[in-house]
């Protein structure tokens, strides 16, 4: 179950009126991106692609495609949507562009005969906002304010045809706001035992009883979808959280990535004689 965490700081200004004088304040904020995703069961390769990029004008975007079916093929196809999204990014070109771009690569490339599912989340410094771009039927679900929206406007996937239009939404970059997004292994978790993955009650619980990390509310979400489906994944799963909190920091930027993997019988045996060298020399 790959884990990657981030953690953005910036400095935000408020004006505040006091004594008959505003009084500009700065208060520094933090950006956690928390992600774990798994593969489905059986299959050795995922067909979920996830990138994180700094963007040029300041903040981080996540790009997540999810690949028709599951499998190399899949693989191919989110890794490339998401190459091609993470570089106009990069050069400064807006989400909802790079998500056009995208598909209309993908439609040229494939003939209109393959699809994948987009998601892109970014936190721009520049403008304040946290902006939602979707090219996917599953929600994006947004916690701010003692409430839960569920980002769930019509929404289709990229590659089918030239101009596809994501769904965007846009929202104030601001304390206490977290946003879960995930791709439809989870949204369909337990569906062939007929049950379903109940994300807000979740949500709400986590949030209401304590104050989770990113981590923290990525691993309870994509655990419970995997219990739905008997412990045995019916596609692959990947879920991003970002949060947004309020707090003193050392104002150092930190990424952390794990990245569990079996061990081939060739590493193994090189293990073995660089032991026996070891054991040699001594």
């Amino acid at each position: 179950m790959p884990v990657c965490w981030l953690s953005l700081h910036n400095l935000y200004s408020t004006l505040s009126y006091f004594s008959g004088h505003f009084v500009l304040e700065y208060i520094h904020m933090e950006i956690n991106v928390a992600v774990a995703k798994t593969n489905k069961y059986a299959i050795s390769e995922s067909g979920d692609t996830l990138e994180v990029v700094e963007r040029p004008n300041g903040g981080v975007s996540v790009v997540l495609a999810d690949g028709q079916t599951s499998g190399r093929g899949a693989k191919a196809i989110s890794s490339m949507v998401v190459r091609k999204v993470i570089g106009l990014l990069a050069e400064g070109v807006r989400d909802g562009a790079a998500a056009r771009a995208a598909s209309d690569h993908l439609f040229t490339e494939r003939n209109g005969k393959v699809t994948a599912c987009l998601n892109i989340l970014s936190a721009d410094l520049q403008t304040g906002t946290i902006v939602i771009a979707r090219n996917n039927p599953t929600p994006v679900f947004v916690a701010a304010r003692d409430k839960i929206e569920c980002l769930s406007a019509e929404s289709k996937p990229i590659g089918t045809s030239r101009n596809i239009r994501p769904a965007i939404s846009e929202i104030p970059l601001e304390a206490g706001v977290t946003i879960v997004m995930y791709t439809d292994g989870v949204f369909y978790a337990g569906d062939r035992y007929g049950q379903q993955l109940d994300i807000c009650p979740m949500l709400h619980s986590l949030i209401e009883d304590q104050d989770p990390s990113a981590q923290l509310i990525a691993d309870t979400v994509l655990n419970h979808a995997i219990r739905l489906d008997q412990g045995r994944p019916n596609d692959d799963m990947s879920i991003v959280v970002l949060k947004v909190q309020a707090r003193e920091t050392d104002q150092i930027r930190r990424m952390n990535v794990r990245l569990p993997f079996r061990a081939t019988g060739s590493m193994l045996l090189r293990e073995s004689f660089l032991m026996e060298d070891d054991q040699t020399m001594n």
